[in-house]
């Protein structure tokens, strides 16, 4: 059964200690929940390093560093000027971004209506909101009207490059729900001249072995619910990209990307592939 959008966010504070743990991130965005959450399952990290096994931190990471990077790719090179960040919880990016590239970008974080409150308070509270920088309430899953993504794209320049940055969210759900958001952020980003989507998954075929299957029990555990492993393989996941709307899509293995910039992968890093995904302009 899929699951209701107002399910998800169960590892918002868990994440959120964690970007600010390894320097990502601002102390506003720490929790005491968090905190607590990191502390309780470090004994299991210490575990997991020292066989070599998967660790939470080394595939959290690594998404979040490669997603970043494209991020600032695509800014600097003047393709994208307006961000949605859908589910983006206690995520630093949109603070990070504004502070790199200031009134030159729109940042819009998006989340369900009690997380997007509770972001809007910590921004507020820590002198940290800056202009073109809000959160909004959205639901990933809605097709129309308020608290869509298509409504909330009637507020951005239609004249100006748009990227939508999910991170942490497609595992939370089936295949179906996952293909119809992917259908409705292809439309979206059509309306743009240059339409950008950087997103995170998990394939079957790269969480297989023994490791990785414990690691996956673990994870599932761990956010309360079934994490969704959609595609056997890279083709199929570009091919339901491109089927859903997409002009062009690529998947990265984090490890090479990293190593190409220098950075070091930690154990489970492999586990995750993040999307590079581009519409046509209109």
């Amino acid at each position: 059964m899929a699951r209701r959008s107002e399910d998800i966010s169960p590892t918002a504070h868990y994440t959120g200690y964690t970007w600010y743990h390894h320097g990502l991130s601002h102390p506003a965005f720490v929790t005491p929940q968090g905190r607590f959450m990191v502390g309780a399952t470090r004994p299991l990290h210490w575990m997991a390093q020292a066989v070599g096994a998967p660790t939470l931190s080394g595939f959290l990471l690594a998404r979040h560093r490669v997603i970043d990077h494209l991020l600032h790719e695509a800014i600097d090179a003047g393709q994208v000027s307006q961000v949605i960040e859908i589910a983006a919880g206690l995520s630093p990016r949109g603070w990070a971004f504004k502070q790199r590239h200031g009134v030159a970008l729109t940042y819009i974080e998006a989340d369900l209506p009690h997380m997007a409150r509770r972001k809007q308070r910590l921004l507020a509270q820590a002198g940290l909101a800056s202009e073109g920088h809000r959160v909004v309430a959205l639901d990933a899953l809605a097709t129309s009207g308020e608290g869509s993504l298509s409504a909330l794209a009637d507020s951005l320049d239609p004249t100006q490059g748009l990227a939508i940055v999910t991170e942490g969210l497609l595992n939370y759900f089936d295949q179906a729900a996952v293909l119809g958001m992917w259908q409705r952020f292809a439309q979206t980003l059509g309306r743009f001249p240059h339409g950008l989507y950087l997103s995170d998954m998990h394939l079957a075929h790269q969480n297989a072995g023994a490791h990785a299957r414990g690691f996956v029990a673990m994870l599932s555990a761990f956010v309360r619910g079934r994490v969704h492993l959609h595609f056997q393989s890279d083709a199929e996941a570009l091919a339901a990209l491109r089927h859903q709307g997409f002009a062009a899509a690529a998947l990265h293995d984090p490890r090479v990307l990293l190593a190409r910039w220098g950075q070091t992968a930690a154990p489970g890093a492999g586990l995750v592939r993040v999307i590079q995904a581009s519409t046509a302009s209109p």
